[in-house]
């Protein structure tokens, strides 16, 4: 009776897989934790960049001077492998590398931690994870400055930005839209004067009435002003800032996240950022993951090649 019994159970569990498991195909399990938000939300997203390539021609501030590149050489002799000064190739060690002379970490797109004017305050190393992911706001001005190249953002653009899309977060990134970076890489962005820029009373209210994470610019500076009175107040209070950001006129004025990337530079004083919007689906800019080749990447019939006269790699 004992092994009937059990042949009844196995038999029986038999027959519910079958019957389950066309029911767990159409409504398969969810995915735990934060792997159902990515297949909900973030798959089918449309992803805008929103950052500046570095090279050796971008825009710099002259005190600065601009960053050069050249390939890698070997540091140190190692046997049988390379000598000390000896470039590496792809031909002879397998791969090559490049090396960057990098006059500043004030270089194209930018997050500008408060250790920049005040050294009381953190460093790039030392801001929180918690940047990472953030809603974007993106108030447009560019209409002003084709009237008045020198404009700056002022509490009532806010205001009337709020009247038509609502409260600006707690919390958001806010970017300012003046098309100032429509012209880059040209260098003489670096000197043009006056700027469109950001009041300090816009940033006033953005930090103390609204509770903003950061704000962000187009242009390399915040304000025109002769002590560059906005990013002065910013830093020594203990905010950060985004300069240098590309693409707003791709990016919806809100409903749009932007994820922030980067380098942990030990006491760094700037760092080299990248921007990317992450849009609806329907947004009408940027591409999803599933209209790309991700893994693998897509390979080019241009192979990368060093080119002395561009000063860095390019395909050819």
């Amino acid at each position: 009776m004992k092994s009937i019994a059990t042949l009844s159970l196995v038999l029986l569990g038999a027959s519910l897989a079958l019957v389950l498991k066309p029911l767990l195909w159409l409504h398969p399990p969810a995915a735990p934790g934060l792997w159902s938000v990515y297949d909900a939300t973030f798959r089918s997203a449309k992803y805008v960049d929103l950052t500046h390539t570095i090279t050796p021609q971008i825009p710099v501030w002259e005190g600065f001077g601009p960053p050069a590149f050249s390939p890698a050489i070997a540091g140190r002799d190692i046997p049988g492998f390379i000598r000390k000064g000896e470039r590496f190739t792809y031909e002879k060690h397998g791969f090559e590398a490049m090396r960057y002379a990098l006059s500043t970490d004030q270089l194209g797109t930018q997050l500008d931690p408060p250790a920049h004017w005040a050294p009381e305050y953190p460093a790039i190393d030392e801001l929180p994870a918690t940047y990472a992911i953030r809603p974007l706001v993106v108030i447009d001005i560019s209409q002003q400055v084709q009237a008045d190249y020198g404009y700056s953002l002022q509490v009532s653009d806010i205001a009337r930005f709020e009247q038509h899309y609502g409260r600006i977060p707690a919390g958001s990134v806010v970017f300012v839209r003046s098309d100032w970076s429509k012209d880059w890489p040209d260098p003489a962005l670096a000197t043009r004067h006056p700027f469109p820029g950001v009041s300090l009373a816009a940033l006033k209210f953005l930090h103390l009435e609204r509770h903003i994470l950061f704000h962000g610019h187009e242009p390399l500076d915040t304000d025109a002003t002769p002590t560059l009175e906005g990013e002065s107040w910013l830093m020594h209070h203990g905010y950060a800032q985004a300069e240098g950001v590309a693409n707003l006129d791709k990016v919806p004025p809100v409903g749009a996240l932007v994820a922030i990337g980067f380098p942990k530079l030990g006491g760094g004083t700037g760092g080299y950022a990248r921007y990317i919007a992450i849009c609806p689906p329907d947004w009408k800019y940027g591409v999803s993951s599933s209209q790309i080749a991700e893994a693998p990447l897509p390979r080019s019939d241009k192979p990368l090649v060093f080119d002395a006269s561009a000063g860095m790699r390019v395909r050819k």
